[in-house]
């Protein structure tokens, strides 16, 4: 992932230095898991664990090897004694680069449950504050009926609760090692230095694995991260729409200074949630790759292993990324009431139109006898851009079932408020 979609703390975890320094530590724990059976003694692991690697003859070695593990391990027994030969003592390359890489995942998605538990937070918030401003709400891209704009983040705000326990469902399965061998049959050591080992690094041994941990496990965690994609791609394209200079009823925060065009400045571009929705399709296609890791030839190949060196990292931090990018536009996003009112009064009323056909079908109207009705009149408003009230007035086939003050009863922004109070509590999204 280049630089400028990058967060520190992510890009850290992803850097080379680390993913080291966890190779090291499962090395490391391997010994001192020979250690506690009595394999390697006390002088010999007092040595080994301050064991340390050198990235400069680490690349030596590589270049004359081309195996990073073999050129890894040869750079920390180069300055050791006798006590190096304890170092990779009956384990395979997977068993260390399985189980450190399943260490980095564990650590990214702590950081991911975080910022979506942050973003969540900030949904809430605004959720709560239009709670009762009345808007339209669109079906097909068409005016449907009205809603209100926090009902509309309320929905957001439920929908990234489910992210989160599938977040925590994918966390559970990634969080396993293997310390089991060329196979995995242990023949080379025992399933206790896995227990030991898993233990010391805080995740839990794989129960079975062949030379690797198998990518089922990867593919569900980078569908869990497609999938938290699209929810805030689907929020940023809301966004987006609600952006247009013909709508207005939102805006992604603008700095001071920004520009939006090199050649028109008037523009303020939705570029940030544009941002969101491409990048939320780079990580809708590096699950693809992660699904197709999963079949392997017998106990394993290495076929996968290239295209993890990118989709993992950039997975990770391009979800890590977005992530902060909507919580800031969702914190600073601009809202217009009043052009929300305004768009709603577009249709000339005929949002009402469910309601008034309810009405002659609970006065005894047929419904197809109902519908046609209210079809004309909705029509011919949408035509002629006249009251949908006006029209309905002028219809006897109307006025001879409903009075006056059934209309104004029926025409009441308000009736679609009235179960709001009843939504918010259902979801518990005020005490929560």
């Amino acid at each position: 992932m280049i630089d400028r979609y990058s967060r520190p703390e992510m890009k850290f975890i992803w850097s080379e230095s680390h993913k080291y320094e966890l190779w090291l530590n499962v090395e490391i724990a391997v010994c001192e898991a020979w250690h506690r059976q009595g394999v390697i003694p006390l002088s010999e692991w007092e040595l080994l664990r301050n064991s340390y690697y050198d990235p400069l003859r680490m690349n030596e070695i590589f270049e004359i090897t081309r195996h990073d593990m073999t050129a890894f391990t040869r750079s920390i027994t180069d300055h050791m004694g006798d006590e190096g030969r304890w170092i990779h003592f009956g384990i395979t390359s997977n068993d260390v680069i399985d189980t450190a890489q399943n260490l980095q995942l564990k650590e990214s998605v702590n950081i991911i449950r975080t910022a979506l538990i942050e973003l969540r937070n900030v949904v809430k918030l605004r959720s709560i504050e239009y709670k009762k401003t009345i808007m339209i709400g669109r079906t097909h891209g068409i005016h449907a009926e009205p809603i209100t704009f926090g009902l509309k983040l309320a929905n957001w705000w439920v929908e990234l609760g489910r992210c989160i326990e599938r977040l925590d469902l994918a966390n559970k399965q990634i969080s396993v090692g293997k310390i089991s061998g060329a196979v995995g049959t242990y023949a080379t050591l025992n399933p206790d230095i896995e227990k030991f080992t898993c233990e010391t690094l805080g995740i839990e041994p794989d129960p079975i694995s062949n030379q690797i941990v198998q990518r089922d496990r990867h593919a569900f965690l980078l569908s869990t991260f497609a999938l938290i994609a699209a929810s805030l791609e689907k929020f940023a394209l809301e966004i987006r729409h609600l952006q247009r200079t013909e709508v207005r009823e939102a805006e992604e925060p603008f700095g001071e200074g920004q520009t939006g065009s090199s050649a028109m400045p008037h523009k303020r571009n939705p570029e940030l949630t544009e941002r969101v929705c491409g990048i939320a399709r780079l990580i809708r296609g590096n699950s693809i790759t992660a699904m197709e890791n999963v079949a392997l030839w017998h106990e394993r190949d290495i076929s996968h292993s290239s295209a993890e060196r990118i989709i993992l990292p950039d997975s990770c931090l391009a979800l890590d990324y977005i992530i902060d990018i909507s919580k800031y536009v969702i914190s600073g996003l601009k809202v217009f009431p009043e052009n929300m009112l305004r768009n709603l009064k577009l249709t000339k009323g005929v949002v009402f139109s469910q309601r008034v056909l309810l009405a002659l079908l609970d006065a005894g109207m047929s419904r197809e006898d109902g519908y046609e009705i209210i079809q004309r009149n909705a029509h011919k408003s949408w035509d002629s851009q006249e009251e949908f009230r006006d029209n309905i007035e002028n219809d006897i086939s109307v006025t001879n079932v409903l009075t006056a003050d059934d209309l104004d009863e029926l025409f009441d922004y308000n009736y679609y408020l009235k179960y709001v109070e009843s939504i918010f509590e259902r979801i518990n999204i005020e005490r929560n």
